[in-house]
């Protein structure tokens, strides 16, 4: 299989289109089209339905397109591997985040990356936990930030972060952060929340079980800003970290509870960051991965730290204002008598 064609077969299955292939790539059209062909020839199965608006994918290009996007990654990796020999941190690294992190956390990666390795390339995919893991071990990308990750001998993990995960409800107060939930107050509500197996169900119906509870789940969806809409706009409640909320579009519509267990433990889920046990690390991903971790650490445990004070806080009863002393009246002496 050549490595020009499968390249050339990506592109036109990314963009949909010959025409469009053939404008990237600066290259003619009809120059595409056989080599698209001959791979075609070569695998004796279409690849593309051919329509007058453009290609689609039949069932055997899109297994080729999984395959043919970790072949490709793997090549330019290979290429990074040796040019990485002379020392320098070069190259492309990709980086899998998952959707309530990469809101808050993507522009202060890409700052810190350029400013560190400014002759590297960073990639940043977003995804649920379960297919990042797939796409590393597709080699489609070379690390990713994972939620409570199951040990497996193709992973490399470490732990970087515990995140606190609250109550979130339409907002009636004023503050964002209000006092803390107990797993009994989550059991009490109507859930929007994502399916199984996503990290953030998995630990609510784990914590659940352990009380003897059942989550009150009234819809199953993935998106996090569809959660926090329904929340705003329903009478429905969701579990999330607190990055999901703060620079969203509903920050000021929202509140969320700290969510407790019995024993005033937090409850939290944690952030492992995972690189591939089967391929060699080159220089670049080497210093990178403290960087990420050092930003995952201040983005997450500053956050989750105020939060809990914020939290805490607004348990206390407010301080009532102290009264003044009263003072005795003055007692008025009599004026002495005029008299002899």
């Amino acid at each position: 299989m050549d490595l020009k064609q499968l390249d050339t077969f990506v592109r036109v299955a990314e963009l949909g289109s010959f025409t469009r292939a053939a404008s990237v790539l600066r290259v003619a059209q009809p120059a595409l089209s056989r080599q698209v062909r001959a791979l075609e020839v070569e695998l004796r199965q279409p690849l593309f339905d051919r329509n007058g608006r453009g290609v689609t994918l039949t069932e055997a290009g899109k297994r080729l397109l999984a395959h043919g996007r970790g072949i490709l990654q793997q090549v330019q990796r290979a290429r990074q591997d040796l040019e990485e020999q002379r020392g320098a941190a070069a190259g492309l690294l990709s980086i899998g985040l998952p959707p309530s992190l990469s809101r808050s956390l993507t522009t202060a990666l890409v700052e810190a990356f350029r400013a560190r390795f400014p002759k590297a390339t960073l990639s940043v995919v977003e995804g649920l936990s379960t297919y990042m893991l797939e796409w590393l071990m597709q080699g489609r990308i070379d690390c990713a930030l994972v939620y409570n990750a199951q040990p497996a001998a193709a992973f490399d993990l470490q732990p970087v972060a515990d995140e606190a995960l609250f109550l979130v409800s339409a907002r009636r107060g004023k503050a964002l952060v209000g006092r803390p939930a107990t797993l009994a107050d989550v059991a009490a509500h109507d859930l929007v929340i994502p399916s199984r197996p996503h990290a953030i169900r998995m630990r609510v119906e784990s914590a659940l079980a352990e009380a003897a509870l059942k989550p009150r789940v009234a819809l199953e969806v993935e998106s996090v800003p569809a959660i926090l809409d329904l929340v705003v706009r329903h009478p429905l409640h969701a579990v999330l970290a607190l990055n999901a909320i703060v620079g969203s579009a509903r920050e000021s519509e929202l509140a969320a509870r700290p969510i407790v267990a019995p024993g005033g433990a937090r409850l939290a889920t944690t952030i492992w960051m995972a690189t591939s046990a089967q391929r060699p690390r080159g220089p670049l991903l080497e210093q990178a991965l403290p960087l990420v971790r050092a930003l995952v650490e201040a983005q997450v445990g500053g956050k989750a730290e105020a939060a809990l004070r914020a939290g805490r806080s607004a348990a206390k009863p407010a301080k009532q204002p102290r009264q003044p002393k009263r003072t005795k009246p003055a007692k008025h002496r009599k004026a002495p008598s005029k008299r002899g």
